[in-house]
């Protein structure tokens, strides 16, 4: 099996794709061979390798002019189509060279704004970099276990604080003010307040799970024995909770326009005012410096009006 697949391998190159191109276009062996400045013996019998590799007639040849069969249609369209990867591939190689990361991903936590980061996704690819863009939504230690682990280059919205080491870098983000919120027929929205731990503990909260793959992972503002709705992200844990299927602990950005608009009613607490601190953090590369892409969003993320946007602002839909 391997044997046939090398000898197709060997006929079926880029080189005897542009020939059945040009017999195709010109319609017969002899006008392509002038086209290409080859002798037509050589050109014939190249195709006939094709030919004898694949087991099929790629060409009708019972009249004067060479005409393609069906098999050599569908040969010659997905030829032409590897022709632009091959050429697609090429220059993508030499960009990388000149310093682009083939493929950088980011390890994005939940609370962070969707907004901000599809903006910033967006002013990246007006650079029309060769780089993929690869992004994960994580959640807690998840986030920084991304980077850790190897799966990401670069984790924004890092809570808990890095152990660091030679292969990880931080910097701080900002502070994320988180309120607590329920909906308006949610038992919670008339409570007296402030509201105590005790008055919280007959009714379900909704939490966050953590994206951590290895361990229990961390959970945050909840108490033993509460019912907990555990949900995979920000969004949805605003979406069940703007139902009122529980309460819980949203960032401001996110329960303000809904607290506003009276879809949302927020409750002072007992507790002390949550204020998270953030940080993103990236891994250093194998070399001196890290790849343009990944500058690229260092940069941006050394700009405090990109640091406040990705934690205060609202998202659109």
């Amino acid at each position: 099996m391997a044997i046939i697949h090398n000898r197709v391998r060997d006929a079926l190159t880029p080189e005897t794709i542009t020939l059945i191109g040009a017999v195709d276009r010109t319609g017969s062996m002899a006008a392509a061979a002038r086209e290409l400045g080859v002798v037509p013996s050589a050109l014939t019998y190249r195709i006939r390798q094709v030919e004898d590799a694949l087991d099929v007639l790629l060409f009708d040849r019972s009249s004067r002019q060479a005409r393609l069969t069906a098999a050599g249609k569908e040969l010659l369209r997905e030829g032409n189509r590897l022709l632009v990867e091959l050429d697609a591939v090429a220059n993508r190689v030499k960009r990388v060279a000149t310093g682009w990361e083939p493929q950088l991903t980011l390890a994005v936590d939940s609370v962070i704004s969707r907004t901000t980061v599809m903006e910033l996704c967006e002013a990246f690819f007006a650079l029309d970099p060769p780089t993929r863009l690869r992004i994960r939504e994580e959640a807690l230690s998840g986030t920084l276990e991304a980077l850790t682990s190897g799966q990401a280059d670069l984790a924004i919205g890092v809570a808990i604080e890095p152990t660091f080491n030679g292969s990880v870098q931080s910097k701080p983000l900002g502070t994320i003010h988180f309120i607590y919120a329920v909906a308006p027929h949610h038992p919670l929205a008339q409570a007296a307040e402030p509201v105590t731990d005790a008055m919280l503990m007959p009714h379900r909260a909704v939490a966050v799970a953590d994206s951590v793959q290895r361990g229990s992972g961390v959970t945050i503002g909840l108490m033993g024995g509460q019912n907990i709705l555990t949900v995979p992200g920000m969004p949805e844990k605003l979406d069940a909770q703007l139902r009122g299927l529980g309460g819980g602990f949203l960032p401001e950005y996110l329960a303000r326009p809904h607290i506003a608009s009276g879809r949302l009613v927020e409750k002072q607490m007992q507790r002390a005012k949550r204020l998270v601190p953030m940080r993103y953090a990236w891994r250093r590369s194998d070399y001196d410096s890290e790849g343009r892409a990944l500058q690229w969003w260092l940069t941006q993320l050394d700009k405090p009006t990109t640091r406040k946007a990705l934690l205060e602002r609202a998202q659109s839909i």
